[in-house]
């Protein structure tokens, strides 16, 4: 094996590590305010709570916006996980909806049902991407350093 072969090696990884540690961010910042939540810290959960969300919205962006429309680009796959993909995501939004309408009422209870929904949502729906869609996107996009450079700009937390 050369070096360069390495190197290949490393960067075909590179999307699936960007976007598993974006995973492990959001779900930091979900506990935080599940957490403010359940101690009736109604401000600060209302901050994290906003924080998580920003922090989801944008890796559902960076993903429908970037990755999945080159992935499908790239392997004509327009029909398969990016769709499920899509799917999920926009039942998560409407659970973050919910979540919100019910902070703002400071209904700890329906806030922290929806939460566990949510959470059961998450796990299942990062475990498919982590398991199956990044490997496969690694494997078909791993050399693309300018969707990587997009894609890390597309996360980074603003303001």
């Amino acid at each position: 094996m050369t070096s360069g072969d390495t190197d290949s090696r490393n960067h075909v990884q590179h999307i699936a590590h960007l976007l598993t540690d974006d995973h492990a961010r959001c779900d930091a910042l979900f506990t935080e305010a599940k957490s403010a939540v359940c101690e009736r810290r109604w401000e600060v959960a209302q901050e994290r709570f906003a924080r998580f969300r920003a922090a989801l919205d944008r890796h559902f962006a960076a993903e429908e916006e970037l990755l999945f429309p080159a992935f499908e680009a790239h392997t004509g796959m327009s029909g398969g996980p990016t769709r499920v993909m899509r799917h999920e995501h926009t039942q998560m939004m409407g659970l973050l909806e919910s979540m919100a309408v019910a902070l703002e009422q400071r209904d700890a209870d329906a806030y922290l049902g929806q939460a566990e929904t949510l959470l059961v949502l998450m796990r299942q729906h990062n475990l498919k991407e982590e398991q199956v869609l990044y490997p496969m996107c690694d494997r078909s996009l791993g050399q693309d350093n300018g969707l990587m450079a997009r894609l890390e700009l597309a996360l980074q937390t603003q303001g």
